[in-house]
């Protein structure tokens, strides 16, 4: 007996909930205006098909600040795994003392990963330009898990700070 009152109880419930639809349907009726309300100019901006083309380093040197690019590098936390003074021992990356002009791998005894130890040649301004931007892209295999500055201005202020720490710094390519 229990079992009916319960299995009643739902079923009128079902039966109030479809009559109390039905009502609602009558009473409310949907109307399509013939002209939207709101007249949305503009709306989303197309997405660009490709990227702006950044400055060239020479351009970008000329007006980068060292002062600036040192504050950079404890903003953006390379003072975690480098060093920058004369003589530093290598964290968990190398020291950058007299890194621009410098080998890839310039500082002895430090376990570079193959990516690094297969560029040959001196740090130029731009390869480091390059490496700052995304050093994964720069060298792939790379053991260095930052992902870059993606601002221009901002990777040319750090380059003007590692070339201040040199006795002798490299000089600045010609403005282009």
């Amino acid at each position: 007996m229990e079992v009916n009152k319960l299995i009643g109880a739902f079923l009128l419930a079902g039966i109030v909930f479809f009559v109390t639809g039905l009502i609602g349907d009558h009473l409310i009726r949907v109307t399509i205006p013939e002209r939207p309300v709101f007249n949305i100019i503009g709306g989303a901006k197309p997405a660009a098909s490709e990227p702006a083309a950044e400055p060239p380093i020479e351009t970008l040197l000329a007006t980068a600040d060292a002062k600036s690019g040192e504050a950079d590098t404890a903003k953006l936390g390379c003072v975690a795994c480098h060093t920058f003074n004369d003589g530093g021992k290598a964290v968990i990356g190398p020291n950058l003392y007299g890194v621009v002009g410098g080998p890839h791998a310039h500082m002895k005894g430090y376990d570079y990963s193959a990516a690094l130890k297969a560029k040959t040649g001196p740090w130029t301004y731009d390869e480091l330009y390059q490496w700052l931007k995304k050093p994964s892209a720069y060298a792939p295999g790379t053991k260095m898990t930052f992902a870059g500055i993606e601002d221009p201005k901002e990777r040319a202020d750090v380059i003007a700070y590692l070339r201040s720490l040199s006795p002798n710094p490299e000089p600045l390519p010609a403005a282009k």
